[in-house]
């Protein structure tokens, strides 16, 4: 009999350090889950969300985003919105069956992080040269560099990419 009291006087003692150990987990996960909000919110990535509608982060990968969306990709020219394809079709590079668009910031993470600037009455814009070039049959043919405008309205909640042509 002495055997079965020493059993449940031990596993007594271990539910108390089990109990303990699981205060001691969600106290930890508590305070991480503090930590990083205060870390969060003191990123500058992450930071403005509500002041501009989209954290800083989010605005910068809408922009990528779009700009990848080379169909839908127009070139202010005139006061115009020209689509990519067209103008760069009438410059003289008519695209073949299998060749793609493709347009990439030509700046580093950092560099495009100091050139987001929040807008008056809530918002971001960022511009940066981009690089225009022709993926065809494994190859890239790089046709040149255009500045790119990229910008998020609060209002309207919307986030609008265009490059542009010089001297517009």
């Amino acid at each position: 009999m002495g055997d079965m009291s020493e059993l449940t006087s031990s596993s007594r003692h271990g539910g108390v350090g089990r109990t303990l150990l699981w205060v001691a987990v969600v106290l930890s996960l508590a305070l991480l889950g503090f930590v990083t909000a205060v870390a969060v919110r003191s990123n500058p990535i992450y930071s403005d969300r509500e002041a501009n509608g989209v954290s800083k982060y989010r605005f910068i990968e809408h922009c990528r985003e779009q700009l990848e969306d080379t169909e839908e990709l127009t070139v202010a020219a005139a006061g115009q919105a020209i689509p990519l394809k067209t103008l760069v079709e009438q410059g003289g590079s008519p695209l073949k069956a299998g060749d793609r668009l493709e347009v990439t910031l030509e700046a580093e993470p950092a560099q495009i992080i100091r050139a987001t600037e929040t807008i008056e009455g809530g918002g971001w814009t960022l511009s940066a040269p981009a690089t225009i070039s022709v993926q065809s049959g494994g190859k890239t043919r790089a046709l040149g560099q255009l500045p790119m405008q990229c910008v998020h309205n609060r209002q309207d909640d919307k986030t609008v990419v265009q490059l542009q042509l010089p001297g517009q």
